[in-house]
C-alpha cells in the first residue's frame, strides 16, 4: 500500500479577515476664503502646521479704502441728518400757519352768514386754508424723505462695518492649517482659491479601498489593525463608515477608518489594513487538503486506511486553513495534499506530517 502523508482536523482559533489598501486622509477638511472682495493682504499670523482655535485671526486684509468710505458715508449721514431737522423746521412752521389759516376762513364762514364778511372774502381765505394745509403735507413728505435717506446712510454704513469687521479672516473651526495660498500684499478674493485649508480639529483617518465582494461583510465598528508606510507599526483601529457606492469602474468600495493614535500618521501617507470581520473556534483542514471538482468541495478523508471522496462546506479561509461547516469532523483524517494521486476506495498507509526538529 501507498504511504501517503495525512492530516487531522482540528479545532481552533481562526478568523475572516479582509485586506485593504489606501491613504490617510482628513476626516473634514474646512476651506478659508475671505468675505471681503478685492482687498490686499496686509498681515498673516499662521503657518501650515499651524494649530488654530475658532475664532482666531489668520489674516488681516488692507482696511484702508474701508475707512475712507465710511467717512464719506458718515459725512452724508451728518448732512442728512441735519437735512431732515431742516425739513422738521419748516413742518412745524407751515402746520402753525396752516391751523392759524384754517381758524381765520372758520370765522369768516361763521361771519358771512349774516353778511358781516362778504362770501368772496370768506371763499378766499377757506383757499388760503387749504394751500396752507397742502404745504403741510408737502413738507411732512420732505420730512419723511429725508429719514428714508438717513435710514439709507445708515444701512450703508451698517454695510461698511461689517466688511470692515470682516478684514480680519477668522477660523470657522478649530483644527490644524493643512494648506496655505495666502500670501501677503495679493488681492484676496472669494470667487478663487481658498486662502487655507484647516484640518478639523486635527482629526485624520485611513480611506481604504476593498473590493466589492469584500464590502459586503464590513459593518461600522469592526476592528482594524492599520499600517502605515514607511513604519513597522500598527495602529488600532475601526470602521468608521463604509461609502453606500462601489466605483462602476475598478469595482471597489471606500470604507473610512478612525485611527486610535494619530501621532505617526501624516494626511497623504499610504497605508494598508486588515479588518477582522469574525473570530471564532471552528474546525478547520489546511487548504492543501481540499479540492474542487464540478463545482464542489471535496475532501480526500481516511478510514481504517481506505480513502473516501467526500464533499464538504467551507466556511472562511484564515492563511492556510479553511473552515470546514459539514462532511468532515475534529480528529477525522485526510489526505494532505489533494493532489495525492489516490481514488476513492483505495488503500493506503497513512503518515502522520513530519514534525519540524528542535534543538
Amino acid at each position: 500500500m501507498p504511504s501517503i502523508v495525512v492530516t487531522e482536523a482540528a479545532e481552533r482559533a481562526i478568523s475572516d479577515r479582509v485586506l485593504a489598501t489606501g491613504s490617510i486622509e482628513a476626516v473634514e477638511e474646512t476651506y478659508v476664503s475671505p468675505l471681503v472682495d478685492g482687498l490686499s493682504i496686509r498681515s498673516l499670523n499662521v503657518d501650515v502646521g499651524d494649530r488654530v482655535e475658532k475664532g482666531s485671526t489668520l489674516v488681516v486684509l488692507n482696511d484702508d479704502a474701508l475707512l475712507l468710505q465710511k467717512s464719506e458715508l458718515e459725512a452724508n449721514l451728518a448732512k442728512a441728518e441735519a437735512a431732515v431737522a431742516q425739513y422738521r423746521a419748516q413742518l412745524a412752521e407751515t402746520t402753525a400757519n396752516a391751523e392759524e389759516a384754517t381758524r381765520v376762513a372758520e370765522r369768516a364762514e361763521q361771519l358771512s352768514t349774516n353778511g358781516t364778511v362778504s362770501t368772496a372774502e370768506a371763499d378766499r381765505l377757506k383757499a388760503l386754508a387749504a394751500a396752507a394745509r397742502a404745504r403741510v403735507r408737502s413738507a411732512e413728505q420732505s420730512v419723511s424723505v429725508a429719514a428714508a435717506d438717513i435710514k439709507v446712510v445708515q444701512a450703508q454704513v451698517e454695510d461698511v462695518n461689517l466688511r470692515l469687521a470682516r478684514t480680519e479672516v477668522k477660523a470657522p473651526v478649530s483644527g490644524v492649517i493643512s494648506a496655505k495660498n495666502a500670501k501677503i500684499g495679493a488681492i484676496a478674493s472669494g470667487s478663487g482659491e481658498p486662502l487655507f485649508a484647516i484640518i478639523r480639529d486635527g482629526a485624520i483617518e485611513m480611506k481604504a479601498d476593498v473590493t466589492e465582494a469584500d464590502i459586503l461583510k464590513l459593518a461600522v465598528g469592526q476592528p482594524a489593525a492599520v499600517k502605515l508606510a514607511g513604519s513597522s507599526t500598527t495602529v488600532d483601529g475601526k470602521i468608521r463608515l463604509i461609502a453606500p457606492t462601489v466605483d462602476p469602474q475598478t469595482r471597489l468600495g471606500t470604507v473610512h477608518i478612525t485611527l486610535a493614535d494619530m501621532t505617526e500618521a501624516r494626511a497623504g501617507m499610504y497605508a494598508s489594513a486588515v479588518i477582522t470581520v469574525e473570530q471564532k473556534q471552528a474546525v478547520v483542514l489546511p487548504q492543501t487538503a481540499i479540492t474542487s471538482e464540478d463545482g464542489k468541495s471535496i475532501v480526500r478523508k481516511v478510514e481504517d486506511g481506505v480513502v473516501h471522496l467526500v464533499p464538504v462546506t467551507t466556511g472562511i479561509q484564515d492563511g492556510q486553513f479553511v473552515e470546514i461547516l459539514s462532511g468532515v469532523e475534529a480528529g477525522e483524517q485526510a489526505v494532505a495534499k489533494a493532489g495525492a494521486y489516490v481514488r476513492d476506495g483505495d488503500r493506503i498507509n497513512p503518515v502522520e506530517p513530519a514534525q519540524p526538529t528542535t534543538n
